[in-house]
């Protein structure tokens, strides 16, 4: 099945343009996008997403047109960016019960599970985590929910290397409850399942490719 297709998607800058980008992702898969800073990789992502609205092609999302069914797609879909910020004087319980309202199908069981996991307390502020831990919360977040499709805009960003490498440990555990992944910017080890790698340079895909046999990949 195919989960993701991406069809001729185009979206102009001044200064830069994405030309005629397009990419499909199956089901069951893990995609990560590779390029230099300004390639257009964050682009694409919040392009496919509605974060910024193309200015030309078709997004397929989860077998739905995105133009039509933006709402229904985005409450199967999870988000985690990094960087991401928050109202800093928000505790996290507080940011959690504004945002399961939106999905009708959040799972408290696993929300609680995700913040034992992740060792986050719903007492604390947000401005009392570190970017890694901001992270974890962003994950335990985008677990809650039953999300099909888990895509990672710069996860890693930002962080020191012993952080980095206790969350891509923990983004390989994570792939044992959502199959389907779409990264950028990160160098992820995963223990099955294939792996797409979609190269974008100066907004335009150069390589798209499937690899079955081997399963890590810099991405």
């Amino acid at each position: 099945m195919t989960i993701l297709k991406v069809e001729g998607l185009c979206k102009a800058y001044p200064e830069f343009a994405l030309r005629d980008v397009s990419f499909s992702m199956e089901s069951g898969s893990v995609m990560g996008f590779i390029g230099r800073n300004g390639a257009g990789k964050t682009t694409t992502l919040k392009s496919l997403l509605h974060l910024v609205h193309p200015d030309a092609g078709r997004i397929t999302l989860l077998g739905k047109d995105m133009d039509r069914d933006e709402q229904e797609i985005r409450r199967s879909i999870g988000f985690v960016s990094g960087g991401l910020s928050y109202y800093p004087r928000k505790r996290l319980c507080q940011i959690t019960d504004a945002t399961r309202r939106f999905y009708p199908t959040w799972d408290e069981k696993m929300y609680r599970s995700c913040l034992e996991r992740f060792r986050l307390s719903e007492d604390k502020r947000t401005s009392e985590l570190s970017e890694g831990m901001k992270v974890k919360y962003q994950l335990a977040l985008a677990m809650s929910h039953g999300a099909k499709l888990l895509i990672l805009d710069e996860p890693t960003s930002g962080l020191d290397p012993v952080s980095r490498d206790d969350l891509l440990d923990l983004l390989n555990r994570t792939a044992e409850c959502i199959r389907n992944f779409g990264v950028e910017s990160a160098s992820i080890k995963f223990d099955d399942g294939p792996v797409a790698k979609l190269k974008i340079k100066d907004g335009a895909v150069v390589i798209s490719r499937v690899d079955k046999k081997e399963r890590q990949r810099s991405i």
